[in-house]
C-alpha cells in the first residue's frame, strides 16, 4: 500500500505504515485498544523506560529516556511530546467511503478515524524521535511521551492526572508540543503557541407555575432572567491582547416549559459558556455573572466547570526551535495563534512548561471520512526531528 505513494521517501513510507497500524486499533474513546503498547515497544528499543498509569478505565503511557550522561537518574531538562491514543465515535459506518478502522489511500490522501486526530501526530513523533536518537546517540536533554486515551472525553483521568503524578514525583517537564491537528492548508503553516481558557456555566432560575392568562398569579422565569442574560451576552469583557481575541460569552442551550402553550414554566435551565484571554481569570467571570443575579434579584442555583485555564508560550525555546524547523521546511515563519477550543496543553503548560502544538491539517478532523495528506505525515516528522535539532541546540539549552 505504501510503495506506489512514497517511494523515494523511506520516512514518509514509515510513517505511514505506523499510522496504518494505529488507526486499524479501534480506539474509541477511552479506550487504547494496544495503540500505547505498539507505540511502547518502539520507544523501549530506543532506551525508553516505559510506564503505563491505568486510571479508572483510562489508560495512559509516561516513557522516559534520560540523556547519557546522567542515565538512571531525573534528567534535569526535560522534553515531552504528548498526544492521545483515543479517537471520536465514527459515526454512521455506512457513510463512510470505506470502513473507519481499516485505513485506505485513495489519491494523495490517507482515510481513517484518528488519521489526522492524531494517530498520525503520534506516529511521527515516534519516527522522528528514531531518527534524531540515530544521529543524536547522547542526546543532551531528557526525552518523554506522555500519551492518554481519554482526551476526547471527560480529560479527568489522562493527561491531567498524569501531570499530577509527575509533580508528586518532581518530575517537571520543561518543553512540550502536543501533536493536535493545528495547521490550516499544509502541515506547519499554524502552530498554537496557547489557548483561551473555558469556562462553563448550569444556571437554574426559578419562578411560579402558573396559568398564562393568569400572570399575577405566576412568576415567569423567563421573563426574569432574560435582561440578565441580554446584558451578560451584550457585555464587552474585556479588548483581548496582542495574543488572544476578546473573551467571549455564549449561551449554548437553554430550556423552559411543560410542553403545553398555555402554562407559564415553573423554572428556566440555561448552559453558558466563557472562551477567556489572559486577561480574565475564572474567579472574576464568577463573581461578575454572580453579582448580575443577585443585582436581578433571581432565585437561582448555578453550577461552575473550569475545563482549562488560558496558557500561552509566547517566546522562548521551543517557540524558536519550532520556528526555526518550520522556516527551513516551508520557506516561511508559521503564523502564531491561540485559536481554536481546548486540548491537554491546558494541564502541561500551568506547570511552567513551554507548550506549542503542531500536527496536521485539521479540515476533516471528527469527520466522516477523516483523513490526512500522505506527504504530510513524512513533513510532520522531519518538523519534530527538526525542532529536536535545533532545541538541543539553543543557547537557553545549551548554556
Amino acid at each position: 500500500m505504501t510503495e506506489t505513494m512514497t517511494q523515494g521517501d523511506t520516512l514518509t513510507a514509515a510513517v505511514l505504515d505506523l499510522t496504518c497500524e494505529l488507526i486499524r486499533q479501534p480506539s474509541v474513546t477511552p479506550r487504547d485498544a494496544g495503540c500505547q503498547g505498539l507505540i511502547g515497544d518502539r520507544l523501549r528499543a530506543l532506551g525508553f523506560v516505559c510506564e503505563t498509569l491505568r486510571i479508572g478505565d483510562v489508560e495512559n503511557l509516561w516513557a522516559v529516556r534520560a540523556p547519557r550522561s546522567v542515565a538512571g537518574s531525573q534528567p534535569a531538562r526535560l522534553f515531552a511530546f504528548a498526544g492521545h491514543t483515543d479517537v471520536v465515535p465514527t459515526g454512521p459506518v455506512e457513510n463512510w467511503q470505506s470502513p473507519p478502522f481499516e485505513p485506505v489511500i485513495r489519491g494523495d490522501h490517507l482515510f481513517g478515524r484518528g488519521a489526522a486526530d492524531m494517530k498520525g501526530s503520534l506516529a511521527a513523533m515516534v519516527l522522528a524521535t528514531e531518527s534524531f536518537l540515530a544521529a543524536q546517540p547522547d542526546c543532551p536533554i531528557g526525552l518523554a511521551f506522555l500519551l492518554t486515551s481519554d482526551e476526547e472525553g471527560p480529560a479527568i483521568h489522562g493527561t491531567r492526572a498524569v501531570m499530577e503524578t509527575l509533580a508528586a514525583r518532581g518530575v517537571h517537564i520543561d518543553w512540550c508540543i502536543v501533536g493536535e491537528p493545528s495547521s490550516t492548508a499544509v502541515v506547519g503553516d499554524v502552530v498554537r503557541i496557547g489557548r483561551r481558557g473555558s469556562l462553563s456555566g448550569s444556571l437554574e432560575v426559578f419562578g411560579i407555575q402558573g396559568h398564562v392568562a393568569y400572570p399575577e398569579r405566576a412568576d415567569n422565569p423567563i421573563h426574569r432572567a432574560l435582561p440578565v442574560l441580554a446584558a451578560l451576552a451584550a457585555k464587552r469583557w474585556d479588548e483581548g491582547n496582542a495574543y488572544f481575541p476578546a473573551t467571549s460569552f455564549q449561551i449554548s442551550n437553554i430550556n423552559a416549559g411543560t410542553g403545553a402553550g398555555n402554562v407559564i414554566p415553573g423554572s428556566l435551565k440555561v448552559e453558558f459558556n466563557f472562551r477567556y484571554a489572559t486577561e480574565q481569570t475564572a474567579e472574576g467571570l464568577e463573581s461578575a455573572v454572580a453579582a448580575a443575579l443577585a443585582t436581578a434579584g433571581l432565585r437561582h442555583e448555578l453550577r461552575w466547570q473550569r475545563s482549562g485555564v488560558p496558557f500561552l508560550t509566547a517566546t522562548g525555546a521551543l517557540v524558536d526551535a519550532v520556528n526555526t524547523a518550520v522556516t527551513a521546511e516551508l520557506g516561511r515563519e508559521p503564523e502564531r495563534s491561540t485559536g481554536g477550543g481546548t486540548s491537554d496543553g491546558r494541564f502541561i503548560a500551568p506547570t511552567g512548561t513551554e507548550v506549542v502544538e503542531l500536527g496536521p491539517v485539521n479540515a476533516t478532523i471528527h469527520k466522516i471520512d477523516e483523513c490526512v495528506a500522505v506527504a504530510d505525515l513524512g513533513r510532520l516528522a522531519r518538523l519534530y526531528q527538526a525542532t529536536l535539532e535545533a532545541l538541543t541546540r539553543h543557547p537557553a539549552v545549551t548554556r
